[in-house]
């Protein structure tokens, strides 16, 4: 008869090791961290081995408890692709991406149509928890702005996230240098504090502070911004559509790196599912540069 140790212990303790903390495996497993600690004390008692070393600022893993996670996370992400697999051949084909309310609504849904034609089997679900969430087991995949390195899982880079300001034509009309803009019309959001700063300290008008309405999502400044209420700093690819269409007007070429990139991010297992690899190819497609629209001459 196989005889197993305590397997949400073993769950527990792989996570943690992975991540190097009982926080981190706790956001994975969506506990909290004293309830990691309290199952990794468990499965160390029931083995009657010490896997951790554990101090007021650290959590080391011992030598027994490095060799155990080595070969416990091949065998975890084995039992991930192995189920992905089953769900794929029993016909589910569901497809969970965890992505920011703001990247969904601008970018990734305006697209869905292409990816239905071209996949019309795959049910596509969205997380929109916020790039900051943390990555979800249930996930297939996620689309994240950071510096790539997500500990546990595989990052392929999609797009640089530039900054740059945007408005609306009737605003962008009276707007000729950067020194034209007022603080007052500033649109801020609340969790890129440093993206007006960083631009116009580029600009060279580092004088001017943003002082304008303050929103919880860019998607919010970029919307208040095409309504005419002030010039928001729009973050690539969120404004590309509305640039193209019109809705949103650059009024500046002068364009700043935010200093992060949008990355594809999953986990290990996941590479040879079949709608996770149909989903991955679309994406890189479409993430391609598009061809400048030519404007018809005799219009």
């Amino acid at each position: 008869m196989r005889k197993l140790p305590f397997l949400n212990g073993i769950k527990a303790f792989e996570a943690a090791a992975r991540h190097g903390s009982f926080t981190g495996a706790a956001d994975e497993m969506n506990v909290s961290p004293a309830a990691v600690s309290r199952m990794v004390h468990l499965l160390e008692a029931r083995i009657g081995v010490t896997l951790f070393e554990r101090t007021p600022n650290h959590l080391v893993v011992t030598e027994a408890g490095r060799a155990y996670q080595t070969g416990l996370t091949p065998i975890f992400d084995a039992i991930a692709n192995l189920t992905a697999q089953v769900t794929a051949q029993a016909g589910t084909r569901v497809l969970t991406i965890g992505v920011g309310p703001t990247f969904a609504i601008r970018w990734l849904i305006p697209r869905l149509t292409d990816l239905q034609k071209e996949q019309p089997d795959i049910e596509v679900r969205f997380a929109t928890g916020g790039v900051a969430a943390p990555f979800a087991d249930d996930w297939t995949c996620g689309i994240k702005l950071g510096d790539g390195n997500w500990p546990g899982l595989t990052s392929e880079m999609l797009f640089a996230a530039d900054l740059l300001p945007v408005c609306a034509p009737r605003l962008a009309a009276r707007l000729k240098q950067p020194a034209d803009l007022k603080g007052p019309d500033l649109l801020r959001v609340v969790h890129a504090g440093g993206d007006w700063p960083n631009w116009l300290k580029a600009a060279g008008v580092a004088r001017v502070a943003a002082k304008g309405p303050q929103f919880e999502y860019y998607g919010q400044a970029l919307q208040a911004a095409a309504d005419g209420a002030g010039v928001a700093m729009g973050i690539r690819p969120y404004i590309d559509d509305d640039l193209r269409a019109g809705r949103l007007v650059a009024p500046f070429s002068l364009t700043v790196p935010k200093g992060e990139h949008w990355y594809l991010v999953y986990r290990d297992a996941r590479r040879d599912q079949r709608d996770f690899v149909a989903f991955r190819q679309w994406l890189m497609n479409a993430t391609q540069p598009r061809p400048a629209r030519r404007r018809n001459r005799g219009s």
